[in-house]
């Protein structure tokens, strides 16, 4: 599997997985560094660097194709963008999740991220239609840190 930074041609699909607001997703992705990850010529994965403070960096999606899940692709495009952001001289990385998110909410903290915050009713407030997803209603963002 490779990475590489692109700045057109955004695999939206791929984004929409791990979001479901295409509207949310076209404004990150303008701001911030898409990374895709290829195998054998198919994407494969993507992810969405978005600097929001000084020497802060926050991961904003994940995605990887349906058919590749189960794989350790996440794991990988995860420890990816920490390599990433380190080499961009970041200091710390944020992420967030849904409450309902439990298998994100894991993988993130076998990374190496801490559970820092929680942003309450963030889905009942930025997206349209309701989520679900374990069988729990996702209302509210996790907050997730990683000192680099």
């Amino acid at each position: 599997m490779n990475t590489k930074r692109i700045t057109e041609a955004y695999p939206l699909d791929l984004l929409l997985l791990a979001d479901p607001s295409e509207k949310l997703v076209k404004q990150y992705v303008g701001r911030g560094e898409c990374f895709i990850a290829e195998q054998n010529g198919r994407t494969i994965g993507v992810y969405v660097l978005l600097p929001t403070r000084p020497e802060t960096v926050e991961l904003v999606n994940v995605a990887v194709a349906e058919q590749q899940q189960g794989k350790g692709i996440g794991k990988a495009l995860i420890l990816d963008a920490i390599e990433k952001a380190k080499q961009q001289g970041y200091k710390i990385m944020e992420i967030g999740t849904g409450n309902s998110s439990i298998g994100q909410l894991a993988l993130y903290q076998k990374c190496g991220f801490r559970i820092t915050g929680v942003d309450k009713d963030f889905f009942l407030l930025h997206y349209e239609a309701e989520i679900i997803e374990n069988g729990i209603a996702c209302v509210d963002m996790i907050r997730l840190t990683m000192k680099l």
